[in-house]
């Protein structure tokens, strides 16, 4: 795994709702658990603070480093997806959110990078310049966050080159149709079964010194696995669908590893009140 994903993980549980800092010192002990170095750990504090996601505050010749805005609305939206939008979508009512999209050749990079965010924001190629993806998505904010990423892109108002629609299947098309043309679901499959076979056993990973190190492991394998489930519809995928047994594994480890790790964790952490 890469630190900056271990990263995330860690200050979801241990800084997001707190107004306190972390002193680096004790954050290298914490990664030291997953066999993260000193090193590594260093340079994913000080990327992440050229990322405006992070804010060091030092005291006396202690670092300590504490959450932004920023980092706390990226921290809050994966908490969601893991703990509110969960991994089956039973609740689905029949519409997509249709993209399309021309840029000019001269933007290609722009191109590349909207494919990206778009992928990430659970939509699925459906054919060329055209992607889906079930219920109600703000691509107004995805817009706005691929802006944001590319101060070089301003001059292109990104909102006179796409469309975006609300849109329901009617016959001949068939919703199903829809989600196997435009989303891989072996691959979706796999990823859940390969969460399964690391993490659905008795007990997981006890090669790993205590439960903190587990916790972020699982956070971290669980927070990348939705991320890059679109959230389809459960009614058109197959009934044994591995993403159903794979939340209930990872709520019940979730639950097991945090009382113990909390208490691991307070006694490593070196914090500061803000």
């Amino acid at each position: 795994m890469r630190p900056q994903s271990l990263m995330f993980s860690f200050l979801g549980i241990y800084a997001l709702d707190r107004r306190t800092a972390i002193y680096s010192g004790s954050v290298i002990d914490v990664f030291a658990r997953l066999g993260v170095s000193e090193e590594a750990v260093r340079s994913t504090l000080a990327r992440m603070v050229k990322r405006n996601l992070l804010e060091r505050h030092r005291r006396g010749r202690k670092m300590y480093f504490a959450l932004t805005p920023h980092a706390a609305e990226v921290l809050e939206d994966g908490r969601r997806r893991v703990w509110e939008t969960g991994a089956v979508n039973r609740d689905w009512d029949g519409t997509w959110t249709v993209v399309g999209f021309s840029l000019p050749d001269s933007r290609r990079s722009t191109r590349h990078d909207l494919r990206s965010r778009l992928v990430w924001g659970g939509f699925g190629l459906l054919q060329s310049g055209l992607w889906i993806a079930p219920g109600t998505k703000d691509v107004t904010e995805l817009l706005a966050s691929l802006d944001h990423a590319s101060p070089d892109n301003a001059s292109l108002d990104l909102a006179d080159h796409v469309t975006v629609l609300t849109a329901r299947a009617f016959k001949p098309t068939e919703a199903a149709d829809l989600v196997r043309k435009a989303f891989d679901i072996e691959q979706i499959a796999a990823r859940y079964r390969a969460f399964l076979t690391r993490w659905d056993a008795s007990p997981p990973l006890p090669e790993e010194p205590d439960d903190l190190a587990r916790q972020l492991l699982l956070h971290t394998d669980w927070l990348q696995l939705v991320r890059q489930d679109p959230h389809l519809p459960a009614e058109h995928l197959p009934g044994d669908w591995p993403a159903i047994r794979a939340e209930q594994v990872f709520q019940t480890l979730a639950r097991d590893y945090q009382q113990r790790a909390a208490e691991t964790a307070a006694a490593v952490l070196d914090t500061l009140a803000l």
